[in-house]
């Protein structure tokens, strides 16, 4: 398995503004690939962009994109192809979550919810794999999550989503394993960000995962061609655990450790 060479490269990084996104451009620029950074906050972006071209002489171009919008993927595509930009690598980490009893959360967010977590994200890889497949180069890291091993009550739709993740991101690396192209879905479990705060989570009180190590195993996982990768040894004893249980012990087991944080 040749290494993959990130020098001179595009890696187009989708919720780059924070959190895992915000170091995955880090650790790319730090490999002398050029970004396009996308994502709601603008001035974030910009921040960052001029940070990264004077660290590491790489382009940055910012394109500020609200992906819960339908029409947003569209929009951000045609204005790559403006700027006449190819994306060698794709990086869909852009997603939120909500938490709390499923009738109770506003129906609108939990659209908004399935647009960038599911939709956004099949249309990204989309646009994006077809050129990396006529030059039978390119590299597609989808974030799912640890949720995507076992329903998770009290975040219904998120571990829902989070599993469509994983099982899109494994069998598109299945149809294309000879195309040339890496494709990832990388597993992170609780991990320090701002999606804690944004899901209604931050009342969880278990050990946190470092962004950085986050990516760094899923550079490892590209580099092994392997089509998932959960970060974290203890998460990957976790992940194991429905397998051999009983789903119902599973699922209650999970609801009891998600129910006292609703109801504070």
């Amino acid at each position: 398995m040749m290494t993959w060479n990130y020098n001179h490269k595009t890696a187009l990084v989708t919720g780059a503004s924070s959190g895992i996104g915000e170091v995955f451009a880090r650790q790319l620029a730090r490999k002398g690939t050029h970004l396009i950074l996308v994502a709601r906050s603008e001035h974030k972006l910009e921040q960052l962009a001029r940070e990264l071209r004077a660290a590491y002489s790489v382009q940055a171009v910012v394109i500020p994109a609200d992906l819960t919008d339908k029409t947003a993927v569209v929009k951000l595509q045609q204005e790559v192809q403006n700027l006449g930009l190819t994306v060698d690598i794709l990086i869909n980490n852009a997603g939120f979550g909500s938490m709390g009893i499923f009738d109770q959360i506003q129906e609108e967010r939990l659209l908004r919810e399935i647009q960038l977590n599911v939709t956004a994200l099949t249309e990204l890889t989309h646009a994006f794999i077809t050129p990396m497949l006529q030059r039978q180069s390119g590299v597609i890291i989808n974030v799912a999550s640890m949720t995507a091993f076992q329903p998770a009550p009290f975040m219904a739709v998120y571990g829902a989503t989070k599993a469509y993740v994983l099982s899109f991101t494994e069998a598109l690396w299945a149809e294309y394993r000879d195309s040339g192209v890496r494709i990832v879905a990388l597993c992170p479990g609780e991990t320090k960000s701002a999606f804690h705060g944004t899901s209604g989570s931050d009342t969880l009180t278990g050990k946190r995962m470092e962004p950085l190590e986050v990516v760094n195993a899923a550079f490892e996982a590209v580099e092994q061609d392997r089509s998932y990768r959960i970060a974290g040894r203890n998460n990957y004893l976790m992940a194991q655990f429905p397998r051999f249980l009983p789903r119902r012990m599973v699922l209650n087991a999970a609801k009891r450790m998600l129910q006292p944080v609703i109801r504070k």
